[in-house]
């Protein structure tokens, strides 16, 4: 079962997001961004993994299930969706993360990840770059420069194919919220990222 936020007029594409690890896809994030995209023009998709289902039917927090669950999980969403016009995948934090370990499986045209989780906080050694260096799709990485999960200075050092475009917000955490010292605003990050993978979707569709 999924939610969409249909394009305001025809639709150029469609974009199927997966939540990240600790909130599900009525996450005030998910919600934003998806409204956000869908106004530039495309049909915004977003579904929960099955945990994240089990842990609002039961009410309690619950870990996410093995990488390989996830990958079928999403597997299953991109198979429920309409035939109609060109697919993109992606999601935030962890779902970006399962879009772009896929997307070379599927039909989609390229993958948009949210604040991807480049390693987990406080532990810059264990790096989840392996796959982006063997990329062969379109992909795009929207990241705040000081992401406890990969900041700006320890991703411009990572050796990422080249299809992969990093884009950075000023000052902004794993949210892309910034500090009020910075002049930007959560909402001006958010709108600026739902610009950008409105343009990276145009562009490879």
């Amino acid at each position: 079962m999924y939610l969409v936020d249909k394009a305001k007029g025809e639709a150029k594409a469609k974009l199927l997001l997966a939540h990240g690890a600790g909130s599900g896809m009525h996450s005030d994030f998910m919600q934003q961004i998806a409204a956000l995209i869908a106004a530039q023009g495309f049909d915004v998709y977003r579904f929960d993994f099955p945990y994240m289902q089990r842990a609002m039917q039961e009410g309690k927090r619950r870990p996410p299930d093995p990488m390989a669950k996830l990958e079928a999980a999403f597997m299953e969403a991109i198979a429920q969706l309409p035939k109609a016009l060109s697919l993109f995948i992606g999601g935030k934090s962890m779902g970006g993360r399962v879009a772009s370990m896929l997307l070379e499986q599927t039909q989609a045209k390229g993958a948009i990840c949210l604040g991807y989780p480049f390693h987990p906080p406080g532990k810059p050694d264990k790096l989840r770059t392996e796959h982006l260096r063997k990329a062969r799709k379109p992909m795009l990485i929207i990241q705040g420069e000081r992401d406890t999960f990969g900041n700006q200075q320890e991703v411009g050092a990572y050796d990422l194919a080249p299809c992969i475009e990093v884009k950075f917000l000023a000052d902004g955490d794993h949210s892309f919220k910034p500090r009020k010292a910075s002049g930007f605003t959560q909402e001006q990050h958010m709108q600026q990222a739902a610009l950008w993978a409105a343009a990276f979707m145009e562009k490879n569709r």
